[in-house]
């Protein structure tokens, strides 16, 4: 049995899970043939596990998404890339540890990974800031954005963040500017520029690095202008409203992908990317590279005109 954490709706997966493997450890203690009770059970896992994440409701997905055990951007890069190379600073003030980015190779083609990067421990979230980015991690993502442009290496953006940091700090850099020209300059960069949403996509935090030719989500991820607790406290006065929020604000990858936000859903293995992430990265890895090659079929000016197009047919209005 895993001795991951579980969510409150997988508490009946995680209570056969320990059943079959308490009914393994007797079977060896006191040499019993178990088989036929064990595969049995097994069966019926499979089957809850099927009938459990086939009907999750887009609050669940949410959760999902933010599983201490999900896999984070460093994860991903580490487990589909080789040759990686961390860089740092914005040159203007610091060193955002929530902003990682970097030069690595994908097989043998060189890229830059940019991403939101969260803390597994408490440490580590205080160091990265909870994966939420001051102006200058945004300003250090544009810094890697160019230098790739300048040796025409393709850019690949992972993204997890419940949102820029609100904090006065954060507001008196400009972070509001940060994000906006983070915006205005992808439409303008000549490389082409894939973005995966891996875990949480919220806002002008997740935006202000989003802008891509090819757009992907991960199955559980979400992505939206607020989150679920935000909307909740705005609409509500209350985050517990959080559910409906969700709901309403249709956050989820199939949501996504029928308004035509994103343009492809990558699959995660069978009860989200925390049970399996090597796998999970090869589905990423995969996604990604095959995204690179239809880049790559079209010339740059070509490139730009469509990334521009792309995010003018979003949305629905009238005049």
């Amino acid at each position: 049995m895993s001795d991951r954490p579980f969510l409150e709706f997988e508490k009946p997966i995680f209570e056969l899970e320990k059943k079959i493997s308490d009914m393994k450890d007797f079977a060896i203690g006191e040499d019993f043939e178990l088989n036929s009770e064990i595969e049995s059970l097994e069966k019926k896992l499979d089957k809850l596990r099927e009938k459990t994440y086939s009907n999750l409701t887009r609050w669940q997905m949410v959760q999902i998404s933010r599983h201490p055990k999900r896999p984070y951007t460093l994860d991903y890069i580490n487990n589909m890339s080789t040759g990686f190379i961390e860089l740092h600073g914005d040159r203007f003030f610091a060193d955002d540890k929530a902003m990682i980015g970097g030069f690595g190779y994908l097989d043998d083609k060189p890229v830059m990974f940019v991403g939101q990067q969260k803390g597994r421990d408490t440490k580590q979230k205080v160091i990265r800031n909870f994966g939420m980015a001051h102006p200058e991690g945004y300003r250090k993502a544009m810094r890697l954005f160019e230098l790739a442009e300048k040796f025409n290496v393709p850019i690949v953006v992972l993204i997890d963040t419940p949102g820029a940091f609100p904090g006065i700090g954060a507001e008196e850099r400009g972070q509001a500017e940060a994000i906006a020209h983070n915006i205005r300059q992808m439409f303008r960069l000549r490389v082409p520029i894939v973005i995966v949403i891996i875990g949480e996509g919220a806002s002008g935090g997740a935006l202000g690095i989003g802008v891509g030719d090819v757009v992907m989500m991960m199955e559980y991820a979400w992505y939206s202008v607020i989150s679920p607790e935000g909307c909740a406290a705005i609409l509500w006065r209350d985050a517990v409203k959080a559910p409906e929020a969700a709901e309403a604000l249709k956050v989820t990858s199939a949501d996504n992908a029928e308004l035509n936000v994103v343009d492809f859903i990558i699959p995660e293995p069978k009860c989200g990317a925390h049970c399996d992430p090597i796998a999970a990265a090869a589905n990423v890895k995969k996604a990604i590279m095959d995204a690179l090659t239809r880049c790559e079929k079209m010339s740059i000016d070509e490139l730009l005109l469509s990334r521009l197009k792309k995010y003018r047919a979003m949305g629905v209005f009238e005049e």
